[in-house]
Protein backbone atom coordinates (compact mmCIF):
# COMPACT_ATOMS: atom_id res chain seq x y z
CA UNK A 1 0.00 0.00 0.00
CA UNK A 2 3.01 2.47 0.92
CA UNK A 3 4.32 1.70 -2.44
CA UNK A 4 1.09 2.33 -4.55
CA UNK A 5 0.81 6.11 -2.74
CA UNK A 6 4.54 6.49 -3.23
CA UNK A 7 4.30 5.95 -7.29
CA UNK A 8 0.95 8.15 -7.13
CA UNK A 9 3.06 10.82 -5.62
CA UNK A 10 6.13 10.64 -8.24
CA UNK A 11 3.46 10.37 -11.31
CA UNK A 12 1.85 13.58 -10.24
CA UNK A 13 4.85 15.60 -8.95
CA UNK A 14 5.77 14.16 -12.53
CA UNK A 15 2.73 15.59 -14.28
CA UNK A 16 3.31 19.22 -11.80
CA UNK A 17 6.89 19.57 -13.37
CA UNK A 18 5.76 18.38 -16.86
CA UNK A 19 5.07 22.03 -18.14
CA UNK A 20 2.30 22.59 -21.05
CA UNK A 21 2.70 24.54 -24.10
CA UNK A 22 -0.15 26.16 -25.99
CA UNK A 23 0.50 27.43 -29.18
CA UNK A 24 0.51 31.45 -28.32
CA UNK A 25 2.82 30.91 -25.10
CA UNK A 26 4.82 28.76 -28.06
CA UNK A 27 5.34 31.74 -30.18
CA UNK A 28 5.78 34.02 -27.70
CA UNK A 29 8.38 32.49 -26.26
CA UNK A 30 10.25 31.78 -29.62
CA UNK A 31 10.01 35.74 -30.29
CA UNK A 32 12.00 36.65 -27.26
CA UNK A 33 14.29 33.58 -27.30
CA UNK A 34 15.08 33.23 -31.28
CA UNK A 35 18.59 34.13 -31.91
CA UNK A 36 17.95 35.46 -35.24
CA UNK A 37 15.49 37.85 -33.26
CA UNK A 38 17.70 39.17 -30.91
CA UNK A 39 20.40 39.93 -33.66
CA UNK A 40 17.82 41.75 -35.64
CA UNK A 41 16.67 43.90 -32.21
CA UNK A 42 20.26 44.84 -31.76
CA UNK A 43 20.63 45.78 -35.38
CA UNK A 44 17.28 48.53 -34.21
CA UNK A 45 19.59 49.68 -31.53
CA UNK A 46 22.81 50.38 -33.93
CA UNK A 47 20.42 52.51 -36.01
CA UNK A 48 19.23 54.44 -33.25
CA UNK A 49 22.85 55.16 -32.12
CA UNK A 50 23.45 56.47 -35.49
CA UNK A 51 20.74 59.14 -35.59
CA UNK A 52 21.94 60.15 -32.42
CA UNK A 53 25.54 60.53 -34.84
CA UNK A 54 23.32 62.63 -37.58
CA UNK A 55 21.90 64.89 -35.02
CA UNK A 56 24.92 65.52 -33.44
CA UNK A 57 26.42 66.83 -37.07
CA UNK A 58 23.88 69.91 -36.35
CA UNK A 59 26.21 71.16 -33.06
CA UNK A 60 29.56 72.86 -33.38
CA UNK A 61 32.80 70.83 -32.83
CA UNK A 62 34.98 72.09 -29.48
CA UNK A 63 38.34 71.12 -28.47
CA UNK A 64 41.30 72.12 -26.34
CA UNK A 65 44.72 71.15 -25.95
CA UNK A 66 47.49 71.86 -24.02
CA UNK A 67 51.29 70.93 -23.75
CA UNK A 68 54.31 71.44 -21.43
CA UNK A 69 57.92 71.49 -23.01
CA UNK A 70 61.31 71.79 -21.21
CA UNK A 71 64.13 73.17 -23.46
CA UNK A 72 67.85 73.07 -22.50
CA UNK A 73 71.04 74.59 -23.81
CA UNK A 74 71.50 78.24 -26.13
CA UNK A 75 68.33 79.66 -25.59
CA UNK A 76 66.77 83.22 -26.02
CA UNK A 77 65.45 84.77 -22.48
CA UNK A 78 62.20 86.17 -23.69
CA UNK A 79 62.88 88.98 -20.45
CA UNK A 80 66.18 90.17 -21.73
CA UNK A 81 66.09 88.83 -25.48
CA UNK A 82 69.43 87.46 -24.43
CA UNK A 83 71.03 83.92 -26.21
CA UNK A 84 71.97 81.98 -22.87
CA UNK A 85 72.46 78.31 -21.71
CA UNK A 86 69.20 78.15 -20.01
CA UNK A 87 66.63 75.26 -18.57
CA UNK A 88 63.44 76.79 -19.30
CA UNK A 89 59.39 75.33 -18.56
CA UNK A 90 56.98 76.08 -20.69
CA UNK A 91 53.30 75.28 -21.42
CA UNK A 92 50.68 76.37 -23.87
CA UNK A 93 46.78 76.20 -24.55
CA UNK A 94 44.46 75.84 -27.07
CA UNK A 95 41.25 75.79 -27.90
CA UNK A 96 39.37 76.09 -31.20
CA UNK A 97 35.76 75.29 -32.56
CA UNK A 98 34.14 74.85 -35.45
CA UNK A 99 30.35 75.09 -36.82
CA UNK A 100 28.78 74.07 -40.48
CA UNK A 101 26.95 77.31 -41.65
CA UNK A 102 26.09 75.77 -45.04
CA UNK A 103 26.69 71.97 -46.38
CA UNK A 104 24.65 71.40 -49.01
CA UNK A 105 22.05 70.63 -46.70
CA UNK A 106 23.91 67.20 -46.11
CA UNK A 107 22.87 67.23 -42.20
CA UNK A 108 19.45 67.18 -42.65
CA UNK A 109 19.54 64.56 -45.42
CA UNK A 110 21.48 62.44 -43.30
CA UNK A 111 18.95 62.50 -40.22
CA UNK A 112 16.28 61.68 -42.74
CA UNK A 113 18.62 58.93 -43.85
CA UNK A 114 19.04 58.01 -39.68
CA UNK A 115 15.32 57.89 -39.17
CA UNK A 116 14.54 55.61 -42.28
CA UNK A 117 17.35 52.98 -41.17
CA UNK A 118 15.44 53.06 -38.14
CA UNK A 119 12.57 52.07 -39.60
CA UNK A 120 14.06 49.80 -41.90
CA UNK A 121 15.61 47.49 -39.37
CA UNK A 122 12.12 47.94 -37.42
CA UNK A 123 10.63 46.49 -40.41
CA UNK A 124 13.27 43.93 -40.64
CA UNK A 125 12.78 43.04 -37.13
CA UNK A 126 8.93 42.83 -37.65
CA UNK A 127 9.20 40.47 -40.85
CA UNK A 128 11.55 37.84 -38.87
CA UNK A 129 9.26 37.68 -36.05
CA UNK A 130 6.31 36.99 -38.61
CA UNK A 131 8.67 34.69 -40.22
CA UNK A 132 9.21 32.71 -36.73
CA UNK A 133 5.42 32.87 -35.88
CA UNK A 134 4.75 30.69 -39.16
CA UNK A 135 7.44 28.33 -38.55
CA UNK A 136 6.06 27.59 -35.16
CA UNK A 137 2.53 27.03 -35.75
CA UNK A 138 3.50 24.86 -38.70
CA UNK A 139 5.51 22.73 -36.45
CA UNK A 140 2.87 22.74 -33.57
CA UNK A 141 -0.03 21.75 -36.27
CA UNK A 142 2.37 18.57 -37.12
CA UNK A 143 2.59 17.88 -33.34
CA UNK A 144 -0.82 17.92 -33.44
CA UNK A 145 -1.76 15.94 -36.43
CA UNK A 146 0.64 12.93 -35.49
CA UNK A 147 -0.67 12.93 -31.80
CA UNK A 148 -4.45 12.56 -33.48
CA UNK A 149 -3.50 10.06 -35.79
CA UNK A 150 -1.48 8.18 -33.75
CA UNK A 151 -4.43 8.02 -31.24
CA UNK A 152 -6.67 6.89 -34.12
CA UNK A 153 -3.87 3.79 -34.93
CA UNK A 154 -3.55 2.96 -31.39
CA UNK A 155 -7.19 2.77 -31.31
CA UNK A 156 -7.56 0.23 -34.51
CA UNK A 157 -4.67 -1.74 -33.23
CA UNK A 158 -7.07 -2.42 -30.14
CA UNK A 159 -9.90 -3.17 -32.97
CA UNK A 160 -7.48 -5.38 -34.42
CA UNK A 161 -6.46 -7.31 -30.91
CA UNK A 162 -10.07 -7.87 -30.45
CA UNK A 163 -10.03 -9.32 -33.88
CA UNK A 164 -7.39 -11.70 -33.84
CA UNK A 165 -8.93 -12.88 -30.48
CA UNK A 166 -12.42 -13.81 -32.03
CA UNK A 167 -10.59 -15.37 -34.86
CA UNK A 168 -8.70 -17.60 -32.66
CA UNK A 169 -12.21 -18.71 -30.73
CA UNK A 170 -13.39 -19.16 -34.09
CA UNK A 171 -10.51 -21.45 -35.05
CA UNK A 172 -10.40 -23.07 -32.36
CA UNK A 173 -14.64 -23.95 -32.54
CA UNK A 174 -13.71 -24.62 -36.45
CA UNK A 175 -15.97 -21.89 -37.49
CA UNK A 176 -13.00 -20.17 -39.64
CA UNK A 177 -10.07 -21.87 -41.33
CA UNK A 178 -6.60 -21.21 -39.86
CA UNK A 179 -5.89 -18.93 -43.13
CA UNK A 180 -8.00 -16.64 -41.83
CA UNK A 181 -6.36 -16.79 -38.28
CA UNK A 182 -3.48 -16.04 -40.21
CA UNK A 183 -4.81 -13.04 -42.63
CA UNK A 184 -5.71 -11.48 -39.06
CA UNK A 185 -2.93 -11.73 -37.22
CA UNK A 186 -0.45 -10.08 -40.48
CA UNK A 187 -2.98 -7.39 -40.30
CA UNK A 188 -2.50 -6.92 -36.18
CA UNK A 189 1.31 -7.04 -36.87
CA UNK A 190 0.77 -3.94 -39.82
CA UNK A 191 -0.92 -2.49 -36.71
CA UNK A 192 1.25 -2.22 -34.61
CA UNK A 193 4.00 -1.61 -36.85
CA UNK A 194 1.91 1.82 -38.46
CA UNK A 195 1.75 2.93 -34.14
CA UNK A 196 5.56 2.43 -33.61
CA UNK A 197 5.95 4.78 -36.48
CA UNK A 198 3.44 7.17 -35.83
CA UNK A 199 4.64 7.36 -32.28
CA UNK A 200 8.51 7.91 -33.57
CA UNK A 201 7.38 10.71 -35.73
CA UNK A 202 5.43 12.28 -32.73
CA UNK A 203 8.51 12.34 -30.62
CA UNK A 204 10.49 13.93 -33.59
CA UNK A 205 7.86 16.37 -34.26
CA UNK A 206 8.08 17.43 -30.53
CA UNK A 207 11.70 17.62 -31.45
CA UNK A 208 11.58 19.75 -34.41
CA UNK A 209 9.68 22.27 -32.47
CA UNK A 210 11.77 22.19 -28.96
CA UNK A 211 14.40 23.08 -30.90
CA UNK A 212 13.19 26.07 -32.61
CA UNK A 213 11.98 27.16 -28.79
CA UNK A 214 15.79 26.49 -28.26
CA UNK A 215 14.30 24.01 -24.99
CA UNK A 216 16.86 21.39 -23.95
CA UNK A 217 14.71 19.51 -21.84
CA UNK A 218 12.63 17.67 -23.64
CA UNK A 219 11.22 15.18 -21.45
CA UNK A 220 9.04 17.73 -19.92
CA UNK A 221 8.19 19.64 -22.83
CA UNK A 222 4.45 18.86 -23.75
CA UNK A 223 2.09 20.80 -25.96
CA UNK A 224 -1.60 21.61 -24.74
CA UNK A 225 -4.17 18.72 -25.94
CA UNK A 226 -6.12 21.31 -28.09
CA UNK A 227 -8.68 20.02 -30.37
CA UNK A 228 -8.57 22.01 -33.46
CA UNK A 229 -11.86 21.90 -35.19
CA UNK A 230 -12.88 23.67 -38.65
CA UNK A 231 -12.23 27.08 -38.28
CA UNK A 232 -15.08 29.32 -39.36
CA UNK A 233 -13.27 31.91 -41.61
CA UNK A 234 -14.80 34.22 -43.75
CA UNK A 235 -11.24 36.03 -45.66
CA UNK A 236 -12.57 33.30 -48.68
CA UNK A 237 -15.62 35.80 -49.48
CA UNK A 238 -13.04 38.26 -50.50
CA UNK A 239 -11.77 38.09 -53.38
CA UNK A 240 -8.08 37.35 -54.49
CA UNK A 241 -7.21 41.36 -55.56
CA UNK A 242 -8.71 42.40 -52.32
CA UNK A 243 -6.63 39.79 -50.26
CA UNK A 244 -3.56 41.07 -52.36
CA UNK A 245 -4.03 44.98 -51.38
CA UNK A 246 -4.90 44.19 -48.23
CA UNK A 247 -1.44 41.70 -47.71
CA UNK A 248 0.75 45.15 -49.76
CA UNK A 249 -0.88 47.15 -46.57
CA UNK A 250 0.19 44.33 -43.91
CA UNK A 251 3.31 42.96 -44.92
CA UNK A 252 6.46 43.85 -43.39
CA UNK A 253 8.55 42.71 -46.25
CA UNK A 254 7.37 45.12 -48.67
CA UNK A 255 7.36 47.89 -45.98
CA UNK A 256 11.08 47.33 -45.83
CA UNK A 257 12.01 46.86 -49.60
CA UNK A 258 9.85 50.40 -49.70
CA UNK A 259 11.61 52.00 -46.91
CA UNK A 260 15.22 50.74 -48.49
CA UNK A 261 14.26 52.70 -51.68
CA UNK A 262 13.31 55.77 -49.94
CA UNK A 263 16.77 55.30 -47.79
CA UNK A 264 18.80 54.54 -51.54
CA UNK A 265 17.04 57.79 -52.34
CA UNK A 266 18.27 59.91 -49.60
CA UNK A 267 21.88 58.04 -50.26
CA UNK A 268 22.05 59.96 -53.60
CA UNK A 269 20.35 63.81 -51.81
CA UNK A 270 23.17 62.69 -49.51
CA UNK A 271 25.91 62.82 -52.30
CA UNK A 272 24.56 65.62 -54.17
CA UNK A 273 25.48 67.77 -51.38
CA UNK A 274 29.18 67.11 -51.79
CA UNK A 275 28.88 69.35 -55.26
CA UNK A 276 27.83 72.20 -53.38
CA UNK A 277 29.77 74.52 -51.67
CA UNK A 278 30.61 74.57 -47.87
CA UNK A 279 30.57 77.31 -45.87
CA UNK A 280 32.28 77.17 -42.11
CA UNK A 281 32.55 79.06 -39.05
CA UNK A 282 35.75 78.86 -36.65
CA UNK A 283 37.29 80.06 -33.31
CA UNK A 284 40.79 79.16 -31.76
CA UNK A 285 42.28 80.78 -28.44
CA UNK A 286 45.77 80.27 -27.16
CA UNK A 287 48.18 81.17 -24.62
CA UNK A 288 51.71 80.12 -23.11
CA UNK A 289 53.39 80.39 -19.76
CA UNK A 290 56.95 80.36 -18.89
CA UNK A 291 57.84 79.40 -15.31
CA UNK A 292 61.34 80.69 -15.34
CA UNK A 293 59.67 84.47 -15.77
CA UNK A 294 59.10 86.42 -12.99
CA UNK A 295 55.36 87.15 -14.29
CA UNK A 296 52.78 85.65 -12.93
CA UNK A 297 51.12 82.52 -14.63
CA UNK A 298 48.09 84.77 -14.80
CA UNK A 299 49.11 87.73 -16.31
CA UNK A 300 51.40 85.74 -18.54
CA UNK A 301 48.32 83.91 -19.65
CA UNK A 302 46.54 87.51 -20.08
CA UNK A 303 49.38 88.63 -22.40
CA UNK A 304 50.55 85.67 -24.21
CA UNK A 305 46.88 85.41 -25.26
CA UNK A 306 45.72 85.26 -28.99
CA UNK A 307 42.40 84.36 -30.53
CA UNK A 308 41.58 83.29 -33.97
CA UNK A 309 38.27 83.46 -36.02
CA UNK A 310 36.72 83.62 -39.27
CA UNK A 311 34.36 81.74 -41.70
CA UNK A 312 36.02 79.75 -44.43
CA UNK A 313 34.27 78.59 -47.58
CA UNK A 314 35.15 75.27 -50.03
CA UNK A 315 33.90 75.07 -53.08
CA UNK A 316 33.98 71.65 -54.74
CA UNK A 317 36.15 71.64 -58.19
CA UNK A 318 38.10 68.25 -58.77
CA UNK A 319 38.09 65.66 -56.31
CA UNK A 320 39.51 62.69 -58.24
CA UNK A 321 36.06 61.71 -59.74
CA UNK A 322 34.42 60.75 -56.16
CA UNK A 323 31.82 62.69 -55.89
CA UNK A 324 30.73 62.48 -59.53
CA UNK A 325 31.18 58.62 -59.20
CA UNK A 326 29.25 58.52 -56.05
CA UNK A 327 26.32 59.99 -57.40
CA UNK A 328 26.56 57.52 -60.33
CA UNK A 329 27.08 54.67 -57.80
CA UNK A 330 23.65 56.06 -55.77
CA UNK A 331 21.48 56.19 -58.86
CA UNK A 332 22.61 52.53 -59.37
CA UNK A 333 21.50 51.61 -55.90
CA UNK A 334 18.19 53.31 -56.73
CA UNK A 335 17.32 50.70 -59.42
CA UNK A 336 18.41 48.06 -57.52
CA UNK A 337 15.93 48.45 -54.64
CA UNK A 338 13.61 49.55 -56.82
CA UNK A 339 13.61 46.13 -58.53
CA UNK A 340 13.94 44.29 -55.31
CA UNK A 341 10.49 46.07 -54.52
CA UNK A 342 8.99 45.03 -57.71
CA UNK A 343 10.37 41.56 -57.06
CA UNK A 344 9.03 41.15 -53.40
CA UNK A 345 5.84 42.52 -54.74
CA UNK A 346 5.59 40.08 -57.53
CA UNK A 347 6.69 37.31 -54.75
CA UNK A 348 3.87 38.43 -52.72
CA UNK A 349 1.13 37.96 -55.82
CA UNK A 350 2.41 34.69 -56.34
CA UNK A 351 2.11 33.51 -52.95
CA UNK A 352 -1.07 34.82 -52.30
CA UNK A 353 -2.65 33.44 -55.58
CA UNK A 354 -0.66 29.99 -54.59
CA UNK A 355 -2.19 30.02 -50.74
CA UNK A 356 -5.45 31.25 -51.84
CA UNK A 357 -6.27 28.32 -54.44
CA UNK A 358 -4.18 25.78 -51.77
CA UNK A 359 -7.37 27.14 -48.99
CA UNK A 360 -9.83 26.42 -51.67
CA UNK A 361 -8.59 22.97 -52.60
CA UNK A 362 -7.37 21.98 -49.22
CA UNK A 363 -11.25 22.62 -48.07
CA UNK A 364 -12.52 20.72 -50.90
CA UNK A 365 -10.29 17.64 -50.37
CA UNK A 366 -11.56 18.13 -46.64
CA UNK A 367 -15.11 17.68 -47.59
CA UNK A 368 -14.43 15.04 -49.58
CA UNK A 369 -12.02 13.05 -46.79
CA UNK A 370 -15.51 13.64 -44.59
CA UNK A 371 -17.78 11.94 -47.04
CA UNK A 372 -15.44 9.14 -47.74
CA UNK A 373 -15.08 8.20 -44.16
CA UNK A 374 -18.42 8.65 -43.51
CA UNK A 375 -18.75 5.81 -46.19
CA UNK A 376 -15.84 3.66 -45.36
CA UNK A 377 -17.13 3.36 -41.66
CA UNK A 378 -20.27 2.22 -42.87
CA UNK A 379 -19.07 0.05 -45.16
CA UNK A 380 -16.66 -1.22 -42.98
CA UNK A 381 -19.31 -2.35 -40.25
CA UNK A 382 -21.63 -3.78 -42.83
CA UNK A 383 -18.48 -5.95 -43.54
CA UNK A 384 -17.92 -6.74 -40.24
CA UNK A 385 -21.61 -7.98 -39.85
CA UNK A 386 -21.42 -10.15 -43.12
CA UNK A 387 -17.86 -11.45 -41.79
CA UNK A 388 -19.55 -12.27 -38.56
CA UNK A 389 -22.50 -13.96 -40.63
CA UNK A 390 -19.88 -15.70 -42.73
CA UNK A 391 -21.40 -13.91 -45.94
CA UNK A 392 -17.71 -12.37 -46.85
CA UNK A 393 -13.99 -13.87 -46.18
CA UNK A 394 -11.33 -12.17 -44.15
CA UNK A 395 -9.58 -10.96 -47.44
CA UNK A 396 -12.77 -8.85 -48.09
CA UNK A 397 -13.06 -8.01 -44.15
CA UNK A 398 -9.44 -6.55 -44.29
CA UNK A 399 -9.99 -4.71 -47.53
CA UNK A 400 -12.82 -2.78 -45.35
CA UNK A 401 -10.70 -2.60 -42.86
CA UNK A 402 -8.45 -0.95 -44.76
CA UNK A 403 -9.72 1.91 -46.82
CA UNK A 404 -12.15 2.49 -43.30
CA UNK A 405 -8.16 3.27 -41.93
CA UNK A 406 -6.91 4.97 -44.58
CA UNK A 407 -9.92 7.13 -45.06
CA UNK A 408 -9.58 8.18 -41.30
CA UNK A 409 -5.85 8.84 -41.64
CA UNK A 410 -6.42 11.37 -44.78
CA UNK A 411 -9.22 13.47 -42.78
CA UNK A 412 -6.85 14.06 -40.27
CA UNK A 413 -3.98 15.30 -43.08
CA UNK A 414 -6.56 17.24 -44.71
CA UNK A 415 -8.23 18.85 -41.83
CA UNK A 416 -4.22 19.84 -40.55
CA UNK A 417 -3.29 20.69 -43.97
CA UNK A 418 -7.04 23.03 -44.40
CA UNK A 419 -6.25 24.42 -41.09
CA UNK A 420 -2.40 25.52 -41.61
CA UNK A 421 -3.41 27.10 -45.25
CA UNK A 422 -6.22 29.04 -43.98
CA UNK A 423 -4.22 31.03 -41.49
CA UNK A 424 -1.34 30.78 -43.80
CA UNK A 425 -3.73 33.23 -46.02
CA UNK A 426 -5.11 34.87 -42.74
CA UNK A 427 -1.42 35.49 -41.89
CA UNK A 428 -0.63 37.46 -45.19
CA UNK A 429 -3.45 39.01 -44.82
CA UNK A 430 -2.71 40.83 -41.15
CA UNK A 431 -5.78 39.18 -39.57
CA UNK A 432 -5.02 39.62 -35.64
CA UNK A 433 -4.64 36.09 -34.08
CA UNK A 434 -4.01 34.69 -37.28
CA UNK A 435 -2.08 32.15 -35.02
Amino acid sequence: MRLIIILILLFAYKLNAQEIWTLEKCIKHALENNITIKQSKLDVNISEKNKRTAIGNFFPSLNIGASHSWNSGLNQNITTGILENLTTQSASLNSNMNIDIFNGLQNIQQLYRSNLAILASEYQLENIKEEISLLVANAYLQILFNKETLSINRSQLKVAKEEFLIAKEQFNTGVIPEGDVLEIEANLSANEQEVVIIENNYILSKFALAQLLLITDISNFEIADENYVIPDSKILELDINTIYNLALKNRKNIKLAETNLSIAKKDLAISKANLYPKLSGFYSYNSRVLFNSSESIKNQLDLNAGENFGIQITVPIFNNMTNNVNIELNKINIYKNQYNLNQTKLELENTINQAYYDVIGSLKAFEAAEKTLKASKLAYNYAKESYSNGVINTFNLMQANTRFKNAQATLIKNKYDYIFKLKVLEFYCGTENAF
